[in-house]
């Protein structure tokens, strides 16, 4: 997988500063939520046409790492 800072940004104009899927407005932490609440990637990808799979697994990364 690439290096994180690939996929997650984090600016401070952008959704408060929090950590986003590069690209998008679409906050690392609403992507874990939703699978944490028994949602499918497949759900996810459907919700938000614009993620990937790539950006999926990201959100998820930056999570734990964090």
């Amino acid at each position: 997988m690439a290096n994180l800072s690939d996929r997650i940004s984090i600016n401070p104009k952008i959704c408060h500063g929090q950590p986003c899927v590069k690209g998008t407005r679409i906050m690392a932490w609403l992507i874990v939520q939703y699978l944490t609440k028994g949602d499918s990637v497949e759900d996810v990808l459907a919700t938000y046409p614009s993620l990937t799979r790539e950006g999926i697994q990201a959100c998820l990364a930056y999570t734990v790492s964090a």
